[in-house]
């Protein structure tokens, strides 16, 4: 990868115009096919995550799917952590819009950068579980995705879970709203997880999520929420003493490609990127899925607090926060929830 990632930057803008803003279309056309009928062309997809999180293992899925798939012929580079971007994730977003680079995989609470409405998802509660989620993406939300991306010059190509959100803290154990109040907890910097916890009376801190992990230690910020997998990843398990299971939000990240690149594609090689893009997706949900069961457990086993709500506990918590869900039912508008079918309270 090393190598790889030396030779792209030493060959500049040739195929992925990280400078002039072109595509990889000159090397297409250069390249040919080969025996198989795929070009011989690499390609470059950037990622926000660590090379541990979910959104990096799902792109060294694809490649090497695509790899294998295209003989080698059609390759994919992945740069995790926005490394392109200079770990910028907004300036990340701009470039595959752009065409800085080919293909991308963000989450919806970053993409909200270049529209608000991709995190229509996000609002609280709105999916039952993985199976509900996945129903309503694969059909009409998904459909919603690749109409306002096409608007911002991008192809949506699939979803996959970040995950349903969970809370951790260092300060007590959550299981009612007045436990949520006064605590200190990074979000990311989306209003609808920034209302949420205003509402709940805690104090919401947008902060990179870099940063984090030291803050906590630090005691700038009591806690964070965020998906199992990421929590375990960031290692949150080692510095933070109680975990709430409440599903309180779901995130995902959209598989995307800049739709000029895209289009300058043979179809071969579009179909084939479609269909490993969908297969790799397939992969992370199940992925995710799997992992999150086992992860819990080593939480508990090292000693964690963890707190899965029951239902009655839940409601008091979707009462609660009831009349700013309705706020961004009505700011989202009625065909963002239709296609989410999201109900008004």
């Amino acid at each position: 990868m090393k190598a790889r990632v030396l030779s792209l930057l030493l060959a500049g803008a040739v195929m992925t115009g990280l400078l002039t803003g072109c595509g990889g279309a000159e090397n297409v056309e250069a390249s040919g096919e080969t025996g198989n009928g795929y070009q011989k062309i690499e390609l470059v997809m950037a990622v926000n995550g660590t090379d541990i999180q979910i959104d990096s293992r799902v792109a060294d899925k694809f490649a090497e799917l695509v790899e294998e798939a295209s003989d080698g012929n059609v390759t994919i580079a992945v740069y995790p952590n926005d490394q392109l971007a200079g770990g910028n994730s907004t300036k990340g977003i701009e470039m595959i819009a752009g065409g800085g680079v080919d293909l991308a995989a963000y989450a919806t609470c970053v993409m909200v950068v270049i529209d608000e409405q991709l995190s229509v998802a996000t609002i609280p509660w709105v999916f039952d579980d993985y199976k509900h989620a996945r129903e309503i993406i694969d059909s009409t939300g998904g459909e919603y995705y690749a109409e306002r991306l096409e608007a911002k010059g991008i192809t949506y190509l699939g979803s996959f879970h970040n995950g349903f959100r969970q809370i951790t803290n260092s300060k007590r154990e959550v299981r009612t709203p007045e436990d949520v109040k006064r605590l200190k907890i990074r979000v990311p910097g989306s209003e609808v997880y920034m209302k949420f916890f205003k509402t709940l009376g805690a104090d919401p801190v947008a902060m990179s999520w870099s940063e984090v992990f030291t803050a906590i230690q630090q005691g700038t910020i009591d806690g964070q929420e965020n998906g199992i997998c990421i929590t375990e990843s960031a290692k949150m398990d080692e510095i933070q003493d109680y975990l709430t299971l409440w599903n309180y939000t779901y995130e995902n990240d959209l598989f995307v490609a800049n739709t000029e690149i895209w289009e300058s594609l043979e179809q071969k090689t579009r179909e084939l990127l479609q269909e490993k893009a969908r297969e790799a997706c397939e992969w992370g949900r199940d992925t995710v899925e799997e992992e999150e069961a086992a992860i819990v457990e080593e939480f508990k086993s090292e000693g964690m607090t963890v707190t899965e709500l029951n239902a009655e506990e839940m409601d008091a918590f979707k009462d609660e926060i009831s009349g700013v869900k309705q706020e961004f039912i009505d700011k989202y508008g009625e065909k963002a929830c239709k296609a989410f079918r999201i109900e008004s309270e």
